[in-house]
């Protein structure tokens, strides 16, 4: 990374394993952008059903994609992403994008598109970037990994919770994404060699997040 470049903390890690959570305080606390990746997969998503594409077909998708106009910037220090001028703000968190999100994230052009759509980010402002690839393809020169997980019954728990749903429908439902995630051919969700790993099924947030500052500023600071 060069000592010109804005910085980026890269936050990455399965679904419900808590990190946009813990990627929005350690954010607030070193008063960074919040950049949440996973938003900018699921805005395409919700264009692709809303345009009645075929999620499974790849290539009807790529048509998509590269016909539509994508906005990706900041707004209040958050990241927002436009499709065609338009927010999906909650949309993009229904049930039919949650079940094909990950069929559309692991399209190589669809990842290829926003990669450097996030990778442009950097040029604004110094972040905290959250996804599944942070660490490993769209930012691999930060010295600022982390990788944070849960136990399988932690994080169908907290997403049950989360969306007062059934827990065996959550768990079929993460099960599936885990498989989709990692063993994708594009960008497998995978821990950065050099990245710190922190099981956060027992840490409260704010646990987690003193944790994250402390390496940071012992990096930084070298102290």
């Amino acid at each position: 990374m060069s000592k010109n470049e804005n910085t980026v903390i890269a936050i990455d890690g399965p679904s419900a394993s808590g990190k946009s959570t813990v990627a929005k305080a350690v954010a607030e606390a070193l008063q960074y952008h919040y950049v949440d990746t996973g938003a900018m997969y699921r805005a395409v998503t919700w264009k692709c059903l809303e345009e009645k594409i075929d999620t499974t077909d790849p290539k009807a998708v790529v048509a998509l994609v590269e016909k539509i106009d994508l906005a990706v910037g900041f707004q209040t220090g958050k990241s927002r992403i436009l499709v065609d001028g338009f927010d999906p703000g909650a949309r993009i968190r229904s049930e039919a994008v949650n079940e094909a999100v990950s069929r559309i994230s692991a399209v190589p052009k669809v990842r290829e598109r926003l990669v450097a759509e996030q990778r442009a980010l950097r040029g604004h402002a110094d972040m905290v970037m959250e996804g599944r690839d942070i660490g490993t393809v769209v930012f691999p020169d930060t010295p600022y990994k982390f990788f944070i997980d849960a136990s399988p019954e932690i994080r169908v728990q907290r997403r049950a919770d989360e969306l007062q749903a059934s827990r065996d429908r959550i768990a079929k439902t993460l099960e599936r994404r885990d498989r989709h995630d990692s063993t994708r051919a594009e960008s497998p969700l995978k821990v950065a060699a050099d990245a710190i790993r922190i099981d956060s099924s027992d840490k409260t947030v704010p646990a987690v997040v003193d944790l994250i500052l402390k390496h940071i500023r012992t990096r930084h600071f070298g102290g």
